[in-house]
């Protein structure tokens, strides 16, 4: 049975435990022809605390009569650089620092992690050092000081590792605090702690003791606000080389999955099926303007996540998002409160029509997000440092186009969304009890007295003057969205268009009593039919079935379901789907009509 690293970035104990690895090890000589002192960016929990693992134990000074255990049967192994075991690593890791408390008491949690990191590399190198690091425990910048100071007085020099360089800030900012950016901009404005440690490290870095430096976060947004920091390094994040520093190519997928296969003694089939399941929820990320033939990356967390249980249970997990990667909706939950911020998180919804931006912004800071009149430019390219856009194939050159990655992305937005339809825990309820009728007895009539009774409302009180079948389609997302019974997308990217929304029956869920689902929308304006919300509220049915747009919208709507359904057919086969198709209007945002299509 393979032993899979779920959640653990400790490369020391993967290689001499024999821990699942994927070898990544070929960027370490580039990074070495490429910069001494890089800025790595990628979405949370993507892989990057290893990579600085691989790196601290290449490195270091104390590992180099393990070198051949560790690195003998990687690439770099095979073709070591000369620098392998040449320094004294210093790590720090500012995701573990308290982000509660007043400013004092925040500024105090800093100085007590980097104090804590320098009292380990004291431990550890005392036998190579002949000076004595002096610990302030109320300054930890003067504590750096003395230990470069110690440094110096060696053959050997320092290498910095920074992980998760702005996750404390970004906690501070993002956590939910009213008071959250007054008291990110005391960490990173002026004086602010943050921008004091790394003058000080760019200092250091001026031939006073750090000769290298690797620091990882998820967008350059704080070291954009340190603004005399953001030269000390070069961004390396986007550099095709480095597309797949962090995560896992298709192939490399398959192999474990083929292996998984073999041990639950499962068919071809069954194991092709797996990996589609895979594809559908973890794949579709791409960090580098030029795309790869290989296509996408696959989160390495969350299919590591899934191929632990698969493996243990010989069945998918019930829940295919991750619970560690659940806080990022947080993340989409902080560009929803911005100004447009709303509008983007709806429309990442829609694959009709594309997120389009000309540049991903590299240096952004707070103000400029926070501006009402700012072009979207910022809190897309955050959104993709997030990890929760990506991109895609490129049409024309001098536009990029950003899409939401994969089907567990798409339910945080969905539970977004969810928030703001359903607010309340008695509709939450009442949603799960409407919506099971459709999952089971195909039964569209309850859900939609739910929508025009509960959710329509919503629409009274937003600004949805431009908004069409899409709004339509994603209030029925954000309510019938289970990912749990279903494989549910909205415009399918197999075979491309045969459907607003389908919902496909999860293998390990098929042969019970559930319903494959096939939706179309269409929306009828009040304005084009001379008619107020409060007419179309007291018509009944067959009257609104008799509007002549309506009719036209139905008809238009049954002749494209009939398509979809043979291409369904076709793709899946005969007798496999249990499928049930509808054409749903919306009469403004007041009335639904619906009809079955055989």
């Amino acid at each position: 049975m393979l032993k899979l690293p779920y959640g653990d970035a400790d490369f020391y104990r993967i290689i001499t435990e024999s821990y699942f690895f994927v070898d990544r090890t070929d960027k370490i000589r580039l990074l070495e022809e490429i910069s001494h002192k890089a800025l790595f960016l990628r979405p949370r929990r993507f892989g990057k605390s290893l990579w600085l693992s691989v790196l601290e134990n290449y490195y270091d000074l104390r590992k180099a009569d393990e070198f051949e255990r560790l690195f003998g049967h990687l690439d770099i192994g095979q073709n070591p650089t000369p620098l392998h075991n040449q320094y004294f690593i210093l790590k720090w890791n500012f995701s573990t620092i308290a982000t509660v408390g007043t400013e004092a008491e925040m500024r105090q949690a800093i100085h007590d992690e980097l104090n804590g990191c320098m009292e380990i590399f004291k431990s550890t190198y005392y036998k190579d050092l002949d000076y004595d690091i002096e610990l302030d425990k109320n300054n930890a910048l003067r504590s750096l000081r003395s230990l470069l100071a110690a440094v110096k007085r060696t053959p050997y020099k320092l290498y910095l590792l920074i992980d998760e360089y702005d996750n404390f800030a970004n906690e501070v900012l993002m956590g939910g605090d009213p008071q959250g950016q007054q008291r990110y901009e005391k960490l990173v404005k002026g004086e602010g702690m943050l921008k004091t440690i790394f003058k000080v490290v760019k200092d250091g870095l001026e031939g006073r003791g750090i000769d290298r430096l690797f620091i990882t976060g998820v967008s350059p947004l704080v070291l954009s606000d340190i603004t005399s920091g953001f030269n000390i390094v070069d961004n390396i994040s986007m550099l095709p080389e480095f597309n797949e520093l962090c995560g896992f190519w298709e192939e490399e997928v398959s192999q474990v999955l083929e292996q998984v296969g073999q041990n639950c003694n499962l068919s071809s089939k069954q194991i092709t099926e797996a990996l589609r399941i895979m594809k559908t929820f973890y794949d579709g990320y791409c960090f580098s303007y030029d795309n790869d033939d290989r296509g996408g990356l696959y989160n390495p967390t969350l299919a590591l996540y899934f191929l632990r249980h698969f493996q243990r249970y010989c069945k998918y997990p019930r829940r295919l998002l991750d619970t560690n990667l659940a806080m990022d909706g947080n993340k989409i939950a902080y560009i929803a409160q911005l100004p447009q911020g709303e509008q983007v998180v709806s429309q990442a919804l829609d694959e009709k029509e594309p997120l389009i931006i000309f540049e991903l912004a590299d240096r952004f800071n707070l103000q400029e997000m926070l501006q009402q009149d700012h072009d979207r430019t910022f809190m897309l390219s955050l959104l993709y440092y997030f990890g929760v856009i990506t991109l895609t194939e490129q049409e024309r050159p001098e536009e990029l186009i950003l899409k939401i990655p994969n089907l567990v992305i798409r339910k945080l937005y969905v539970e977004r969304l969810h928030k703001i339809f359903l607010p309340l825990a008695k509709d939450m309820h009442h949603a799960e009890r409407v919506t099971r009728l459709v999952y089971q007895k195909g039964e569209l009539g309850p859900l939609c007295e739910f929508l025009e009774q509960r959710q329509f409302t919503v629409f009274d009180n937003r600004d949805y003057r431009e908004a069409d079948e899409l709004t339509i389609k994603a209030v029925f997302l954000t309510v019938l969205f289970n990912d749990t019974l279903y494989i549910m997308d909205s415009e399918p990217a197999i075979q491309r268009r045969y459907g607003d929304l389908i919902m496909i029956i999860r293998p390990d869920m098929r042969g019970g009593r559930l319903w494959d689902l096939l939706f179309e929308f269409k929306y009828v304006p009040l304005g084009k039919n001379n008619l107020t919300g409060e007419q179309v509220k007291g018509m009944s049915t067959d009257e609104l079935l008799a509007l002549k747009q309506v009719k036209a919208e139905l008809a238009d709507a049954k002749k494209q379901l009939l398509s979809y359904r043979a291409t369904l057919t076709k793709v899946y086969g005969v007798g496999y789907l249990r499928l049930r198709t509808y054409a749903v209007v919306a009469v403004g945002y007041d009335r639904l009509v619906w009809q079955e299509v055989m």
